[in-house]
């Protein structure tokens, strides 16, 4: 039956495949990759002899349409990206959105994610939290930290390498140099690394050691000093009567 699978790969550890993912990657007419020279890597290793297909943030616009057609016409296709799971983060939601507005059937596989790790190991609350990906590069980055100042939830961020030291900088200037803060790099590789601290201390860190890797930071969301008050004033209040 032609159906567009959304395939999950390794974050950076090639064994961190299921082997569902593997039968689907062997199985599907057609792979869409975001950067077919990455993933020839994955293929190489998994021993899948396939050709592939580019769909990658600069002609997603212009394929999605294709590709759907493609699928209607029926062929089976699987979307992976460079790492992760397509549509977090990476290209997908394009070609998701398109196949679901032609009835299309969508069938997304479980699998490797970067922000989770990072936000169990990080040791803060995880039962809720708020995803925020990459903030904007430039324009709208500041506001849209102050927007999530009272956010009460664990937030989750990627960045680049680049850009670490000055996101922490930003983080304690907008939720203060004392909120606690988890720094996950290079997640199931080598040199994986995670460094937890306050804020400024773990701004100092990467100051002092020249960020390399990929990047996702944690932060404790904000806590919640007020309802506290407000139980410690009914219970007075209680006292008094």
């Amino acid at each position: 039956m032609s159906k567009l699978y959304i395939v999950p790969t390794p974050i950076g550890n090639l064994d961190d495949i299921t082997l569902r993912a593997v039968r689907v990657l062997r199985e599907v007419d057609l792979i869409l990759a975001e950067d077919t020279r990455t993933s020839s890597v994955l293929l190489r290793h998994l021993g899948i002899e396939k050709r592939l297909h580019a769909h990658h943030k600069f002609n997603e616009h212009a394929t999605a349409a294709v590709v759907a057609e493609t699928i209607a016409a029926g062929r089976t296709v699987a979307l992976i990206s460079d790492a992760g799971t397509p549509g977090i983060s990476d290209p997908g939601f394009l070609l998701v959105r398109t196949c679901v507005e032609q009835g299309i059937e969508v069938e997304t596989l479980p699998g490797a994610t970067a922000c989770i790790p990072a936000l169990v190991q990080s040791g803060f609350p995880c039962d809720r939290f708020c995803f925020e990906g990459f903030l904007p590069q430039k324009k709208g980055r500041n506001k849209r930290l102050s927007e999530l100042a009272d956010e009460e939830r664990t937030m989750v961020f990627y960045e680049s390498p680049y850009r670490v030291v000055k996101c922490l900088e930003q983080f304690v200037e907008t939720f203060g140099a004392e909120r606690p803060v988890s720094v996950s790099r290079e997640l199931t590789k080598k040199f994986e690394q995670t460094v937890r601290g306050t804020a400024a201390e773990v701004l100092e860190h990467f100051r002092r050691t020249e960020p390399r890797g990929e990047f996702v930071l944690v932060v404790a969301g904000r806590p919640k000093t007020g309802k506290i008050h407000k139980k410690e004033s009914e219970n007075e209040e209680n006292d008094e009567r």
